[in-house]
């Protein structure tokens, strides 16, 4: 069981929107039930980068108290929700949790109004030409039809903004970090030129054997294989290799105990394998080098984890 945020990394947000939901489903009689009233508290998964973040997580978080959302988000796939149908439960979802959707659009709303009327006066202040086009961007996450009330639209759009705002900001930390590894082998090239003939072999000879030594390490398991959790368990839990257990690995790892891997649960996996490779108190070792294995760590599982659910 995995419970997934995205981004940041991920890292989707609409991957941890159907991963986070594991328990069992709750037969509901509404005619009976009076929902308690829930207090607005600040999200506690892991931030995604999005301008619209903290509305995005704190909608994800209501919608998973309601036990009828619930239920379905567990059973749906991600095309149901990508194709907006896990969307159209909302209609179903008690009233309370509704009105409480209705208020977060509402602040989001007016967060929007103050962000754009900042970026209008600065950019008219400045002299150049307003951008209308960019700034009616910022409301592409929400339905602006309905300023007050939280609807179908709202979430389907949300879903859909998030899924697509999510794999352009992963793609420019790849691109971010392909822009690194130009400028730091341009740098390195233009250092040489400044030396001799001599002091030039002995750099590029040094260069070499960085190389190597960086390469000379333990095997990294498949990230999320059960090799790689077998490892953990008999290397870092001191278990019987023989004996494993997929439950009490998990029962063991889940350190907050909240029968999810969470992110940092989920990193501590990665980072184990992450140190075979990487130490930063070794020259040959690049740290920005390690937080881009780590990003392709993350989506690698996420990405099987959604195709084994396809697969379901």
């Amino acid at each position: 069981m995995v419970r997934g945020n995205s981004l940041v990394h991920c890292g989707l947000i609409l991957l941890s929107l159907w991963l986070c939901i594991q328990s069992v489903p709750i037969n509901v009689d509404r005619s009976k039930e009076k929902p308690p009233v829930q207090e607005l508290e600040p999200p506690q998964s892991a931030e995604t980068g999005l301008h619209y973040d903290r509305y995005l997580r704190e909608v994800i978080e209501f919608l998973e108290k309601d036990p009828h959302f619930k239920e379905k988000l567990k059973n749906a796939n991600m095309d149901d929700i990508k194709q907006g149908k896990l969307a159209k439960e909302l209609n179903f979802v008690q009233h309370n949790f509704r009105t409480k959707l209705d208020e977060l659009k509402r602040e989001e709303m007016n967060r929007l109004r103050m962000l754009i009327k900042v970026k209008h006066d600065i950019q008219g202040g400045s002299g150049r030409t307003v951008d209308h086009q960019s700034l009616l961007k910022q409301f592409e996450h929400l339905s602006h039809q309905n300023p007050n009330t939280f609807e179908v639209e709202d979430l389907d759009q949300l879903i859909q903004s998030a899924t697509k705002d999510l794999e352009n900001f992963d793609k420019d930390r790849h691109d971010e970090f392909k822009n690194y590894e130009l400028t730091k082998e341009h740098e390195r090239r233009e250092r040489l030129k400044t030396m001799s003939e001599e002091t030039r072999q002995q750099e590029e000879k040094h260069y070499e054997q960085l190389r190597k030594k960086h390469a000379d390490h333990a095997k990294v398991n498949h990230p999320g294989s059960e090799t790689q959790l077998k490892e953990v368990w008999q290397e870092s839990d001191g278990m019987d290799p023989d004996n494993f257990d997929p439950k009490t690995f998990f029962k063991m790892h889940d350190t907050n105990g909240d029968s999810f891997f969470d992110e940092s649960e989920l990193e501590a996996l990665f980072t184990k394998e992450l140190e075979k490779v990487y130490n930063p108190e070794n020259e040959e070792d690049d740290m920005v080098e390690m937080e881009e294995e780590r990003l392709r760590m993350r989506e690698h599982v996420m990405n099987e984890v959604s195709r084994t659910h396809r697969q379901i």
